[in-house]
């Protein structure tokens, strides 16, 4: 019984850790909820990044003599257009070969007949009087002849006046003036005979027949009408301040939207007109275009009426900076580019303003680099990158990346 009671005793007064540690981990985790209450924290104050300029799209400007690609909008006219009418009167018998609407005839060829016999009447009755003109000219020149025999025989010297008379000058010219007379109406009468056959005075395509085979003409009666095949004409018309780039002989190209694709046809600027548009008061253009119907030659033939796109091509140049529109800010403004890729603005002088390009005279220098695209509320000194500086940064940062992965 001692024994039990002494060994109860031990026990009871043994040491134990674990009670210990807990003990010593609860204190902690209060201590440090106690400091995390208390104390604040403390954020490590870095700089802030660099922040990256803008990207944009420049090109760099360089003058060069040049001008304008002016664009006009015109019709198409005939450059020749012609009624034939019959100079004689008469029965139309028949048409030439090959005289229907669409078809081409040359220079002098037969369009229409007309009847002949009446003109052929009348040539052999003009040839008749002029043989009696002949003959009465012939007998008073052997009436002449007698009568200055008899003057001189008779010996006596009359006045100018009588001696005239005598020697019979008045019938003399009378029967020169009735030949005269006989020739002219001979002359007309073969002609009108000639006139019989209606010919074509250019060569031309027949546009149509004013009347049928059989009709009874009289003079000055339309027969055939006729279009000129050698050149057609374009007027067109284009805004005023462009008239000044202009000069006849500058080359023109003519495209339409009922062509095929990439059809065009070259034509020559004839005249700036003197008259201005009533629509608008823009400047009227005379453009030439030969063989205008592609008979002889490659491409899309013109229609009369059709409405062309004319791209002008003046020879007058001058030493100019072509800029993309988009460059071009309010108040004729640009931004270029300095050493430092830093935004600077200038004041430019325009040539020509385009939809697409404007052609500076003055306000900028060959070599600068003009932005075109990429700025939003831009200020002067700005930096920014342009398009390869931005591609050598990324390629750099490429580079980078890939040797730390290879390095582990």
């Amino acid at each position: 019984m001692p024994a039990a009671r002494l060994c109860l005793t031990r026990q009871r007064g043994r040491f134990r850790p674990g009670i210990l540690i807990a003990l010593l981990v609860l204190v902690g985790g209060l201590g440090g909820a106690w400091w995390l209450l208390n104390e604040p924290p403390r954020v490590e104050r870095r700089p802030p990044p660099e922040p990256v300029p803008p990207r944009v799209e420049v090109v760099r400007v360089e003058a060069s003599e040049q001008a304008p690609r002016l664009l006009a909008f015109g019709r198409v006219v005939a450059e020749q257009q012609a009624n034939i009418a019959s100079r004689v009167a008469g029965q139309l018998e028949h048409f030439g070969d090959n005289v229907v609407p669409g078809s081409v005839v040359e220079a002098g060829a037969a369009l229409a007949h007309i009847d002949q016999a009446d003109l052929q009447l009348a040539l052999a009755d003009a040839e008749a009087q002029l043989a009696n003109a002949q003959a009465q000219r012939a007998l008073e020149q052997a009436e002449q002849q007698r009568a200055r025999s008899e003057y001189e025989s008779f010996g006596r010297q009359l006045s100018p006046e009588r001696r005239a008379l005598v020697l019979r000058e008045p019938q003399q010219r009378q029967a020169e003036a009735q030949l005269t007379q006989a020739r002219v109406a001979r002359d007309q009468a073969a002609l009108n005979l000639e006139r019989a056959t209606l010919r074509a005075p250019f060569r031309a395509m027949v546009q149509e027949r004013l009347v049928g085979a059989g009709s009874l003409l009289s003079q000055g009666t339309d027969v055939v009408s006729l279009i000129s095949v050698e050149q057609f004409w374009v007027r067109a018309s284009l805004p005023g301040e462009h008239a000044s780039w202009l000069a006849p002989g500058d080359s023109v190209t003519l495209t339409s939207r009922g062509w095929p694709d990439d059809s065009q046809r070259p034509g020559q600027l004839l005249a700036v007109l003197p008259s201005l548009e009533e629509n608008g008061l823009q400047v009227q253009l005379l453009i030439g275009v030969n063989d205008p119907l592609a008979l002889e030659s490659p491409g899309p033939a013109l229609r009369l009426g059709d409405v062309l796109r004319a791209e002008i091509d003046p020879a007058n140049t001058q030493p100019l900076i072509a800029l993309p529109a988009a460059a071009l800010r309010p108040g004729n403004l640009v931004w270029w580019l300095d050493d430092q890729s830093q935004l600077q603005q200038s004041q430019v002088t325009l040539a020509h303003r385009g939809e697409r390009e404007v052609l500076v005279s003055s306000g900028l220098e060959t070599g600068q680099q003009v932005v075109v695209a990429g700025l939003v509320n831009p200020r002067e000194g700005q930096r920014v990158r342009t398009g390869e500086e931005a591609g050598e940064e990324e390629s750099r940062k490429d580079s980078e990346e890939t040797g730390e992965e290879a390095a582990p």
